[in-house]
């Protein structure tokens, strides 16, 4: 395998800036997803390095070898696309073996590559099929298969997944994550959805009009967010963000009183859903219920409190009327800061 090595790639269209000195490097075997909004540049640089697209600036390598002018099919990589992109008129057997035809290797290796792939993926079953003759899942399972099969330096995986129904998701997520470790490819997988990168990916790293935010392991990204808007993108629902001001060094909620940043006036405080506890106690700070909703496992209150709109994660035999007030109380451990003009971290309380 090789390892990726994005080094200090910029991209632009005339006058817009797609891609903006972005550097990251995914180690041999390691799968990195890369997560961001539409629009934020994660398929452009897929398709840099796949060798679709040109750098305006920078280089990449794989396995230490500096890709600049080498074309796509030279790369030793494979791409799936969100689309499937299975050759209809061809058996299932036949798409798997279809890259392997093309460098033309020997007909024993055809065999056993595309029995291995298709074990992996578990659609041994299927190699006689056609695809109309296969869900979507099976489909894109194929679609795995067959870049699995020229046993790729490095694979590039654009939102595989969106195409599929939720439920389909989670299986193919479950499975993916295990051939994907099984095979030991380097990969790097590119999605919008916050719960797929966090369950597949070693490291995450998000992006944002074209930079990376941030680069770091799942629980550490979810935990400790480099900006606000890393912040607001992972969990579901996002982050709660409450902007106060600075008293004597520290913030009031209620009779909560919290140390805030050295230097920081006025302060925006961080703090997910699922790290407040209600109460009817007067003890925290009011809370005035908007919206209740039963989510089987929790219930997810909106409403109002000190600083703006919260949404709160109680246990799930707590109800409240629109118009409740309650009493929140933070974790103070699991609290993030943040500076209101630049987004940036400011420190994580202890």
């Amino acid at each position: 395998m090789a390892a990726i090595v994005i080094d200090h790639i910029g991209m632009r269209f005339g006058g817009t800036v797609a891609l903006d000195d972005i550097s990251l490097t995914v180690a041999d075997g390691e799968l990195v997803a890369l997560l961001g909004p539409s629009g934020c540049g994660k398929t452009t640089l897929l398709r840099i390095i796949a060798g679709l697209q040109t750098e305006t600036s920078g280089r990449v390598l794989i396995g230490e070898r500096d890709m600049s002018g080498i074309p796509p099919r030279r790369r030793g990589l494979a791409m799936v696309f969100q689309n499937y992109a299975v050759f209809p008129h061809m058996r299932v057997r036949d798409n798997i073996a279809f890259g392997l035809r093309m460098t033309g290797a020997a007909a024993a290796r055809i065999e056993r590559q595309v029995a291995r792939a298709a074990g992996l993926l578990h659609i041994e079953p299927l190699l006689d099929r056609y695809p109309a003759q296969l869900s979507g899942g099976q489909r894109q399972r194929v679609a795995v298969a067959r870049a699995l099969a020229v046993e790729p330096a490095v694979m590039l995986m654009d939102e595989p997944l969106s195409n599929l129904d939720a439920l389909l998701r989670l299986e193919m997520r479950a499975d993916l994550k295990t051939v994907l470790r099984e095979a030991g490819t380097t990969t790097l997988y590119v999605t919008h959805d916050q719960t797929e990168a966090m369950g597949l990916a070693d490291r995450i790293a998000v992006m944002a009009q074209g930079r990376i935010d941030q680069v770091a392991s799942p629980s550490d990204i979810y935990r400790y967010p480099a900006t606000r808007f890393v912040a607001g993108f992972l969990g579901t629902p996002p982050m709660n963000f409450l902007a106060l001001p600075v008293m004597d060094g520290a913030v009031a909620l209620g009779n909560v009183r919290l140390a805030a940043p050295a230097g920081a006036t006025p302060v925006v405080l961080g703090v997910r859903p699922e790290d407040l506890v209600a109460s009817t106690e007067l003890e925290g700070f009011a809370f005035t219920t908007q919206v209740t909703e039963p989510l089987g496992a929790h219930t997810l209150l909106t409403g109002q409190a000190e600083g703006g709109l919260l949404r709160v994660i109680v246990p799930p035999d707590l109800r409240p009327a629109a118009g409740s007030v309650l009493f929140l109380r933070p974790h103070l451990d699991r609290l993030s800061w943040f500076d209101p003009a630049s987004g940036a971290a400011l420190e994580h309380t202890a």
